[in-house]
């Protein structure tokens, strides 16, 4: 996210760039990810979309998983019980999180790697 706060989307000098594109010429899934995630920080999400349509569900993941992993840290640290279910549960709810915020790109690549 400090990424996203430090490049402008209008300067668009970010300094990794896709290396996929780079060999194939061909956009991947991904590509335009770092543009849209700085137009979202700026809360313009209408044009975020327009540089990659899964940029959204895929920061509100990353934003969720910063708040989760707060707020965990904020009640181990001040609760006086630490089940030992805490981190099983963190590690259950994030990887069906990323899932969901995930699948749409992974369809994809399953899908160039079958055609």
């Amino acid at each position: 996210m400090g990424y996203s706060l430090i490049f402008s989307p209008a300067k668009d000098t970010y300094p990794i760039v896709c290396v996929h594109e780079k060999i194939t010429g061909q956009p991947c899934p991904s590509c335009g990810m770092s543009h849209a995630f700085s137009l979202i920080i700026r809360g313009r999400l209408a044009e975020a979309e327009t540089w990659n349509k899964y940029a959204l569900p895929l920061f509100f993941f990353f934003v969720v998983q910063f708040l989760m992993r707060a707020g965990i840290s904020i009640w181990l640290r001040v609760g006086s019980s630490k089940p030992a279910y805490v981190g099983y549960l963190d590690a259950v709810l994030s990887a069906l999180m990323m899932l969901a915020a995930l699948f749409p790109l992974l369809r994809i690549q399953w899908y160039l790697l079958i055609a």
